[in-house]
């Protein structure tokens, strides 16, 4: 990762961005660093071992953390919220009601 040039949020001249309070401390309970990147559903929200950050990519601080945004999805993103985290059945037990657990 020492090759990685990306330049911080705020020296980008973007817009500014919200990260919720949310994403936030669950960015710290996972003790790594995210990246906004891409898929075919939209934009999502995965650590960097799943996603690892391009030199292209703009690095915004979230708390203790980085949340790396692809160039791509940098100009649309204004709120970084728990609804670009992807649900799957590893987190099934994490941040939902019990209505979701009868599936």
């Amino acid at each position: 990762m020492s090759d990685l040039k990306a330049c911080s949020y705020e020296e980008s001249n973007y817009h500014s961005i919200h990260v919720d309070d949310e994403v936030v401390e669950y960015l710290n309970k996972r003790n790594t660093d995210f990246r906004i990147s891409t898929s075919c559903g939209g934009p999502v929200l995965l650590p960097i071992s799943y996603k690892p950050p391009k030199p292209s990519d703009l690095a915004l601080r979230a708390g203790e953390h980085t949340i790396y945004i692809s160039m791509y999805q940098a100009r649309y993103i204004d709120h970084i919220h728990m609804g670009l985290v992807p649900y799957h059945l590893g987190m099934r037990d994490e941040g939902f009601s019990d209505e979701y657990h009868e599936y």
